[in-house]
C-alpha cells in the first residue's frame, strides 16, 4: 500500500518535470533565449517562508551542507530535481520481483 503512494508520488513529481521542461521549452521558443526555471526560484515562488525555515534548519543542524550541497540543488533547473527525484522514488519502490519456485501463502 505505502509502496503504491510513494510510486504514485514519484509519477507525480516525474509529470510536474516534464511539464517545467516543456515550459521552459516554450519560453525559449517565444524569446529565443534559453533561461531554465531555477528550482530555488520556483520554492521561493511557491512557499517562501518554508524555504527560509529549512536554510536555518540546515545551517543549524550542518553548516556545511547548505553552502554546497544545498546551493547546488537549488541551483539547479526545476525539471531536473523533479525528474530525478520521481525516478528515484519509482525505482526504489518498484514492486518485487516474484519468486521462482516459491509460493507466497
Amino acid at each position: 500500500m505505502i509502496r503504491g503512494f510513494f510510486r504514485l508520488v514519484g509519477l507525480l513529481l516525474l509529470a510536474g518535470g516534464f511539464i517545467f521542461m516543456v515550459y521552459d521549452g516554450a519560453r525559449w521558443v517565444a524569446d529565443q533565449t534559453l533561461r531554465f526555471t531555477r528550482f530555488g526560484q520556483f520554492w521561493n515562488d511557491i512557499h517562501q517562508s518554508s524555504q527560509q525555515a529549512v536554510r536555518i534548519w540546515v545551517e543549524s543542524n550542518a553548516p556545511w551542507l547548505w553552502s554546497s550541497v544545498d546551493k547546488l540543488i537549488l541551483d539547479q533547473p526545476v525539471f531536473a530535481v523533479l525528474g530525478v527525484l520521481g525516478i528515484l522514488l519509482m525505482v526504489l519502490f518498484r514492486p518485487r520481483k516474484p519468486l521462482i519456485g516459491y509460493s507466497r501463502d
